[in-house]
């Protein structure tokens, strides 16, 4: 059984919400790539549409969109995603992972695309008397 950690970020608001996922909706998030467009039922927003933006695995590697697969490798990177150049025209060997979620994948990152019928916040809130300790 696979657990996931999901952070969805809300662009409305500029609030993000870290929701875990497990048990058959983890799972079936398995497969999807950096891009795609799921259902929020996946993490408990029904009526929502959520677009994968990234991800990592268990040791902190980031996932690269434009590596396919979901194997983890060593590439000569230059400025951009997973690499920050110090100086002008550095380049560095860099791990980073394919992207496809697979069962190595720790934290899944995701943008809601399309909005449902309630608040992301309404949804994903505790409730004020459980926020309280009453």
């Amino acid at each position: 059984m696979v657990d996931f950690k999901t952070v969805i970020n809300d662009v409305k608001t500029g609030k993000s919400y870290n929701v875990a996922v497990s048990g058959h909706h983890a799972n079936s998030l398995i497969g999807k790539g950096i891009g795609e467009v799921v259902d929020g039922i996946f993490v408990g927003l029904p009526g929502f549409k959520l677009k994968i933006t990234g991800g990592s695995d268990g040791t902190g590697t980031p996932m690269k969109k434009d590596l396919p697969g979901n194997r983890k490798r060593k590439l000569l990177l230059s400025e951009g995603n997973c690499f920050h150049e110090k100086v002008p025209g550095q380049r560095r060997r860099v791990a980073v992972r394919g992207s496809v979620i697979s069962g190595e994948i720790v934290q899944i990152n995701m943008v809601i695309d399309e909005y449902g019928p309630k608040s992301v916040e309404e949804i994903l809130s505790p409730p004020k008397d459980e926020a309280a300790g009453n």
